[in-house]
């Protein structure tokens, strides 16, 4: 693909939170990489990062309270028609899964650690905490695989950008909380307070570790140019995950776990994983094929869940 002249500088929208900064900055760093040298020699450009405020960042009520898939994004979204921004970065988790008239996911770089972590003052894992210990965490994803393993942990529903989140423990109002993996390393924290929680106890929500840039449709230059940051392996992992919770029509806040993996013969291996809020019924599933056929997967998958009684646990979340 020929890289198209740009010759201007590009606002990349981003939310304000350090996590969102800091995310926006890796992926404005590579862009300026394939602008600066470009292999037809076409004009570079710069990029410049704008802060846009969201309703998810505004309000304080729990995620699951906050009303429809999106809170997060639709400002950013609305920035990018009104033409007041080129392009933003989402935490994918974050985006609906229905695609927005007028804006293309144009790259998907290559994925961060998609695990969830437990961070604890010890740093030990999920067979240390003691019985009944405190649990923080708002997604109903985590509190149910949580108490499947642990029917014994008293969860708190609990808010804020990560360092708050950690100061519960540091602080000593909680024992624990649960955090993503690819947050904790993309800000450098956590060293000595975290342990990664293994997949067979919680699989991560859709596209956790992802991101999404996303731009106009009608700006064909800067598609063109964001593809160069597109890892077709993330792409395929990604697609069948959403693609899961698509069918399921299950929102950001469903006790939905998801997790697409390339073997080393390119066979994408899907697992997904459905519980009950109080972890008393799991449905754990799994499928495998093609790298080229990750959306087929992931409908498949969720009629295989389907079939095994997962509604009633997807409940009021659907």
């Amino acid at each position: 693909m020929t890289v198209p002249t740009i010759g201007r500088t590009l606002r990349l929208g981003t939310r304000g939170s350090a996590l969102a900064m800091t995310q926006s900055g890796l992926v404005a760093d590579a862009l300026a990489k394939v602008m600066v040298d470009p292999p037809d020699g076409s004009i570079a450009g710069s990029v410049e990062l704008v802060r846009i405020s969201t309703a998810g960042d505004r309000s304080k009520a729990p995620v699951t309270e906050l009303g429809s898939t999106g809170v997060f994004v639709s400002a950013l979204r609305d920035a990018l028609l009104a033409g007041d921004i080129d392009l933003a970065v989402h935490s994918y988790k974050d985006l609906p899964t229905a695609a927005a008239d007028g804006l293309v996911i144009a790259a998907i770089p290559g994925r961060a650690d998609p695990r969830d972590a437990l961070v604890s003052a010890d740093g030990g894992g999920l067979a240390t905490l003691p019985s009944g210990a405190s649990v923080g965490t708002g997604a109903p994803r985590r509190a149910a695989q949580l108490l499947a393993a642990r029917p014994d942990l008293k969860l708190q529903p609990i808010r804020g950008n990560i360092d708050t989140r950690m100061r519960n423990v540091t602080e000593g109002r909680l024992d624990a909380v649960v955090l993503a993996m690819a947050g904790l390393a993309r800000l450098g924290i956590g060293d000595g307070l975290t342990a990664p929680i293994p997949y067979d106890v919680m699989l991560p929500a859709p596209a956790q570790g992802a991101l999404a840039v996303e731009c106009r449709v009608e700006d064909a230059e800067l598609v063109a140019l964001l593809a160069r940051l597109d890892d077709p392996a993330t792409r395929a992992a990604v697609t069948a995950e959403r693609a899961l919770m698509a069918t399921l029509e299950a929102g950001c806040s469903a006790p939905l776990g998801a997790l697409g993996d390339l073997t080393q013969d390119d066979t994408l291996v899907l697992r997904g994983v459905v519980a009950s809020p109080d972890g008393s019924a799991v449905v754990r599933r799994e499928v495998t094929g093609s790298i080229t056929d990750a959306e087929r997967l992931g409908h498949g998958l969720a009629s295989d869940l389907l079939s095994a009684g997962v509604s009633d646990l997807l409940g009021s979340s659907r």
